[in-house]
């Protein structure tokens, strides 16, 4: 019995197979894609109606890895997959970014892409792959869709471009970028780098676009084989009324002109003008009328606003806040703003603020990461927290946006090339945006370059970030956009954020919303974003020129050296008695793990202060480079047990010897407790070693003056 269509093609030397209708055959649309052993089911249903009281598309692109996949069984109480990671989320962004745009405006259908991975050979990555089964299940439906699309990794690997690298090549590349686009255009485009030139970048896109092209028209002729797939289904979302948009635009549109002409910086006094022009514009309909245009005013009002604002940038070369196209807000920034954190800096652009505080902690505080794709630490983690005041409004916080996870994640690709390679701390950064008129994420990063320099971090070198817009028309004019305010964001067709240091580029993310864009232009975008981004670095040199010699006074000091391998145990002790009474002692806080390239141990020792830290360092080395006892020689030591004939105490880690009571004092002591107790630290001298029971004969009488002699 022969089931389902299976076609295959050859991307980057890798061959990937789609097969569809034979699972999920209750979906719109259903494929399982297949590279290697690792293998992703895609599913999209759409409802036949729009969704009701709703005004845009109501799309949810779902991305789950399933742990089965993997061969693994979830950890945790429940042990079943639960929310979704920030790896899942991530992807989920990445395809939902470049599906969105391609879906017409009007289609308001609720909608809902799911994508799971079913295998994983752990050589051949899924998130590479997501964006292609998504598209390819979109594709053979019969959902109205301005596609098919599909999505690449591109990784420059010892010099060369390699388009879906496996997860070996990708260790070692020095670019790597996720992009997405149509037969004609890139739409999507994000990516981390190690000081890359713009016409390095220019060209890792220019090679992934060829292979998206050519998996696009793969999904053309595999749709062509689907008979449910073709003709696409009708619909009908949106109404119109062409009269209340006519007097809408009669009246309305160069009052509109009006205030974007006006150039206003102060973003509350813009919007108070345009406010007040829809007010006016409302007065010239009566109550019956507006009661019947319903929706249609604020629609029709939007779009006019969209319409004016643009016509002013593009024909009159003006932007909404009086600014030239390639000027940068006004920046103010200040660093050891909160004095009781490792670093902290405050970042101001315009109407965008960020407040930024770094803290330092040892391997005990990595983050772990337990996935279907990966297991391990992360010793650098960076958070961005949007709360509602930030832009003036009031709504409930429930749990960190997908948003928040996004913007986070860029900016720690964007600093964590800068990071020291032997950086013994794990590092903590966070971001709280207390106001935001566009560029947050950019603000972020410029604030994390300066906690970090504040903290005595000795970066490479700092990073400073800029968003870049583009406005263009039907008749190719455009204008490329610096550092663009919130409502050029929304009213463009390009956002475009790029972060970096003097030497290159460090990471990207760029949504375009605009057909044919021309490399041309993308290239003048690059160019004028490097010097944006140079005059940031710049503002940020004002404040630090470079990181502080020295930690702060707050900040936990760490240590970290090997230790031969047969000398681990010895410092764990048995059920880790041994370690964790040196931790109780000092206050330190110690880790030890295993190096399986050398089998040495790697000893990571966190403190507050140098007397825990010399005492910790003390006493871990004296196991792991054991001294030998020493006939006649001083030492300190603790000790351990009182009886009634002396007390036992500790010479070195390990070794203990008896100071016998008639050695404690000069003078007679009748009960040894008396004098002695468990704990207290006592100054001797060893005098040698009894020849049958190898014990060590201590005495601390030797080291006390003599008492003078009575008359």
């Amino acid at each position: 019995m022969n089931i389902g269509i299976k076609k295959s093609i050859t991307t980057g030397g890798k061959e990937i197979t789609v097969e569809t209708g034979k699972l999920a055959k209750q979906a719109d649309g259903s494929v399982v894609l297949q590279m290697g052993g690792t293998m992703l089911l895609a599913t999209v249903v759409s409802s036949k109606e729009a969704k009701e009281g709703v005004g845009f598309f109501p799309l949810t692109v779902d991305y789950r890895e399933k742990f089965a996949a993997a061969g693994r069984i979830p950890g945790g109480f429940l042990r079943r997959e639960a929310r979704p990671t920030d790896l899942e989320v991530l992807v989920m962004r990445l395809v939902d970014r470049a599906l969105r745009p391609l879906f017409n405006d009007d289609y308001r259908a609720e909608t809902q892409i799911m994508i799971q991975l079913m295998s994983y050979d752990g050589i051949n990555l899924p998130d590479s792959l997501a964006g292609f089964a998504a598209s390819a299940a979109i594709a053979v439906s019969d959902i109205p869709f301005n596609g098919p699309m599909s999505e690449v990794r591109v990784a420059r690997v010892n010099g060369s471009f390699v388009v879906n690298p496996i997860k070996a090549e990708l260790d070692i590349a020095d670019m790597e970028i996720m992009m997405a686009g149509t037969m004609k255009d890139v739409v999507m485009i994000e990516g981390e780098m190690e000081f890359v030139q713009e016409v390095d970048l220019v060209e890792a896109i220019k090679v992934g676009h060829a292979a998206i092209k050519e998996q696009c028209q793969f999904q053309l002729d595999l749709a062509a084989e689907v008979p449910s797939a073709n003709p696409k289904r009708e619909y009908h979302h949106v109404d119109t009324n062409e009269e209340v948009e006519k007097k809408i635009n009669d009246f309305a549109y160069d009052k509109l002109k009006a205030v974007a002409r006006k150039g206003n910086a102060n973003r509350t006094e813009r919007a108070d003008d345009f406010k007040a022009v829809k007010e006016e514009t409302k007065a010239q309909f009566s109550e019956e009328e507006l009661a019947a245009a319903g929706g249609f005013f604020e629609t029709y009002f939007s779009k006019a606003k969209k319409a004016a604002v643009r016509d002013v940038m593009l024909n009159e070369r003006i932007r909404l806040d009086g600014r030239k196209f390639d000027e940068i807000r006004p920046i103010w920034s200040e660093i050891d703003y909160l004095p009781m954190v490792h670093g902290s800096s405050i970042f101001t652009r315009g109407e965008t603020q960020s407040l930024t505080t770094l803290t330092l902690g040892g391997r005990m505080q990595e983050q772990m990461i337990d996935a279907a794709t990966y297991q391990g630490t992360e010793s650098f983690m960076l958070h961005y927290n949007f709360p509602p005041f930030s832009t003036g409004e009031a709504y409930p916080v429930r749990g960190t946006s997908r948003r928040e996870i996004g913007h986070g994640n860029l900016a720690l690709r964007a600093l964590k090339p800068v990071l020291p390679e032997d950086n013994p701390y794990t590092i903590r950064l966070v971001s709280e945006i207390l106001e935001s008129n566009g560029s947050s994420s950019m603000a972020t990063v410029c604030a994390g370059t300066l906690a970090l320099m504040d903290g005595g971090i000795p970066i490479k070198a700092p990073v400073s970030g800029i968003a870049m817009g583009l406005v263009m028309n039907e008749e190719g004019k455009y204008a490329v956009l610096s550092d663009i305010l919130g409502d050029e964001d929304h009213l463009g067709d390009m956002d475009f954020k790029i972060t970096g240091t003097a030497d290159g580029i460090t990471a990207c993310q760029m949504d375009i919303k605009v057909d044919g864009l021309p490399y041309e232009v993308l290239i003048e975008a690059l160019d004028q974003a490097k010097a944006g981004r140079l005059h940031i670095l710049g503002k940020l040199l004002e404040t630090i020129a470079e990181p502080r010699p020295e930690l702060k006074p707050t900040a936990p000091r760490i240590e970290s050296f090997r230790v031969p391998n047969d000398s681990i145990g010895a410092i764990i002790g048995p059920g880790g008695k041994i370690i964790q009474q040196i931790q109780k002692d000092t206050g330190a806080t110690i880790t030890i793990v295993e190096d399986e390239a050398t089998g040495e141990g790697m000893v990571q020792i966190l403190a507050e202060g140098k007397e825990a830290m010399d005492g910790a360092l003390k006493a871990v080395r004296q196991i792991a480079f054991p001294p030998t006892v020493e006939d006649g020689a001083e030492y300190e030591g603790k000790i351990k047990s009182v009886q009634a004939y002396g007390c036992f105490v500790e010479i070195l880690p390990g070794t203990d010897g008896l100071i016998h009571v008639s050695e404690f004092a000069h003078e007679r002591i009748a009960k040894m407790e008396d004098v002695a107790k468990e704990g207290d630290i006592v100054k001797f001298k060893v005098m040698g070693q009894d020849p049958k029971t190898k014990k060590w004969k201590l005495s601390r009488k030797v080291l006390l003056p003599k008492p003078e002699k009575a008359e």
